[in-house]
């Protein structure tokens, strides 16, 4: 089905950037830099750890807000969602439906704990709450996660990059991720917010355009959505329970939404900008204002799929070796139909890379932040001042940063960055999240079952997403894509088959068939349960002697309830004991 000697089709069109393009694009780099550059030196009041990961308390709301959505909507949602919908259908859309569940579930159950507790690190909490090895495991687990998840979010915008300039990826990435460290480096949380700001309003504003003028070019709404009917792109209610399918009605609903609360709730980077806000009503209207922009840009991002889909109906680019991955669709796509207006291509994948700059500053901030919480500090023999603390942040975060950047090179030996993203995400995700939930909801939990049950989550997941990913590697297990063809393409192909097909050479482990989008909710269940069946068998704690404010707000109020029948009780007793007989 495709060119044996691995190079387009004779007819089919490679597509690279213009002059105006490559200007628009180092304009936003140099952007970024120099606020970068401005926060390191002049736009900071101190030079303290709360300044450098908090902003001082004293960011406005408005930048805060699109920072949030900005880091949660990555390179991997801008290139990656409109090829996930154009390879599978618009069942993966469908997440954004079950956003504000997890958003109104954050802001009564979750973030109220945070902010009244005003910690730097999230990970104090299960000291509070548990103990100092609890807090260990959890800043473990967040070490994990990032350490997968880095490495994919700088791969994304090289990939776009090198599908319009033809330089070798390899190249590209540590040139993308010395800017982005040396940004988050310098200006600590500032920086990072307003190059949020910056990035978010271009990379909105460029896709719109795109959005626009494809429909243009494709004549309306009405042609997208009747070839994409006919191509079989509109999937929305399969209802077959099984977890075992790529993808169904079910596994969106419940495991998109649990993954999209775990991400939320109990993110360090996404807290700590809570916590950056001067009063809690602010850090509410972020929240909200989170739930509004990620849901629009999922609807851009998604229905840019239909329309790409709409435009390359009979002639496939992937087919047509025009490009080698799915995810460099967007890339080609934006390069193809902007092209008449100069500079667009250039501006829209400076949102791209934009987009993937702004979540890996993020990642890399709240990140080294951790590490010097919760593994630096406590091992320093002597006090040291505010100034060190925050020379050894910085450092943390360029040797991070390194790391990251070598393991890119294993990234590219596997396809489908919107998958990959949420099975690494997921090996430890679940366990963070239900190590919190663990502590806010389940007074009856100790550091013991936290413990283990983190751990054996942990383990869990692990062996899960590695099995998973090693059967698609060997092709034990394959997801079959919906069909494309290259009929309409008007260049000589014997390729006139609508559907391709390609039989599994072997038989996969069935749980490593389990839907990607439940990783979260199993890590989560997993962590939960095992927890909850050691703290039964050992031990409870001394909830009297707990403070309050550890518990979510609903668990709170019982506690408090209890506590005072228990103070009334013991008035009562005393009492009794003090007044003489009639």
């Amino acid at each position: 089905m495709m060119n044996s000697t691995g190079h387009p089709f004779e007819g089919a069109t490679e597509l690279f950037f213009g002059w105006l393009d490559y200007s628009f694009f180092v304009l936003m780099l140099v952007l970024s830099t120099m606020i970068g550059i401005y926060f390191g030196f002049w736009g900071k009041k101190s030079d303290s750890p709360d300044e450098y990961l908090l902003g001082g308390k004293s960011m406005a709301t408005l930048p805060v807000a699109v920072s949030l959505v900005a880091s949660i909507i990555s390179g991997i949602t801008v290139m990656g969602d409109p090829a996930e919908t154009y390879t599978y259908g618009t069942l993966y859309w469908f997440r954004a439906v079950f956003y504000p569940i997890a958003v109104v579930m954050n802001y009564y159950l979750y973030l109220p704990v945070f902010y009244e507790l005003q910690l730097t690190s999230i990970y104090e909490y299960l000291q509070l709450r548990f103990n100092r090895s609890v807090r260990v495991m959890a800043s473990v687990l967040c070490t994990v996660g990032l350490v997968l998840y880095i490495p994919i979010v700088m791969y994304v915008p090289a990939l776009a990059l090198s599908q319009v300039t033809g330089l070798n990826i390899h190249f590209i990435t540590p040139v993308i991720s010395v800017i982005c460290i040396f940004y988050t480096m310098l200006g600590g949380i500032k920086a990072v917010v307003w190059t949020d700001f910056l990035q978010g309003v271009v990379m909105v504003a460029a896709s719109v355009a795109v959005i626009v003028l494809g429909l243009i070019h494709v004549g309306g709404f009405g042609v997208v959505w009747q070839k994409s009917l006919e191509g079989g792109r509109i999937r929305a209610f399969e209802m077959d329970p099984t977890p075992f399918q790529r993808m169904n009605f079910w596994s969106v609903s419940i495991g998109g939404t649990t993954t999209a609360l775990g991400f939320m709730a109990v993110n360090q980077s996404l807290v700590q900008r809570f916590l950056s806000l001067p009063t809690f009503k602010k850090a509410q209207k972020s929240l909200i204002f989170l739930a509004v922009g990620t849901i629009f840009i999922k609807c851009i991002t998604c229905f840019m799929g239909l329309v790409i889909f709409a435009t390359y109906f009979g002639c496939d680019p992937l087919k047509t070796k025009a490009i080698t991955r799915s995810d460099q669709l967007i890339a080609y796509y934006v390069v193809d139909i902007a092209s008449s207006i100069p500079g667009l291509p250039g501006l829209f994948l400076a949102g791209i890379f934009s987009a993937a700059l702004s979540t890996m500053s993020t990642a890399l901030n709240s990140l080294g932040a951790t590490l010097f919480e919760d593994f630096v500090r406590p091992c320093l023999k002597v006090k040291i001042s505010d100034k060190t603390s925050n020379n050894i942040i910085k450092f943390l975060v360029v040797i991070i940063g390194a790391i990251c950047v070598v393991m890119v090179f294993l990234v590219d030996q596997v396809g489908g960055v919107v998958q990959l993203s949420m099975s690494m995400h997921g090996v430890a995700n679940g366990g963070t999240f239900g190590l919190f939930t663990f502590g806010m909801f389940y007074p009856r939990g100790n550091s013991k079952g936290a413990l283990i049950g983190s751990i054996v989550s942990l383990l869990t997941m692990g062996w899960l997403v590695f099995g998973t990913q090693k059967a698609l590697a060997e092709r034990t297990m394959i997801y079959q894509k919906l069909p494309t063809s290259i009929e309409a393409c008007g260049f000589n192909t014997t390729l006139t088959e609508v559907l391709t097909t390609e039989a599994p050479k072997g038989e996969a482990f069935i749980l490593y068939r389990t839907s990607f989008l439940y990783y979260t909710a199993i890590g989560f269940i997993v962590m939960f349960v095992v927890g909850m069946i050691v703290s039964h068998f050992t031990e409870p704690p001394n909830i009297e002697e707990m403070n309050p404010k550890v518990f979510s707000p609903v668990i709170r109020k019982r506690i408090l309830a209890k506590r005072r029948q228990l103070e009334m009780r013991i008035i009562e007793e005393k009492s009794a004991l003090f007044t003489p007989p009639a």
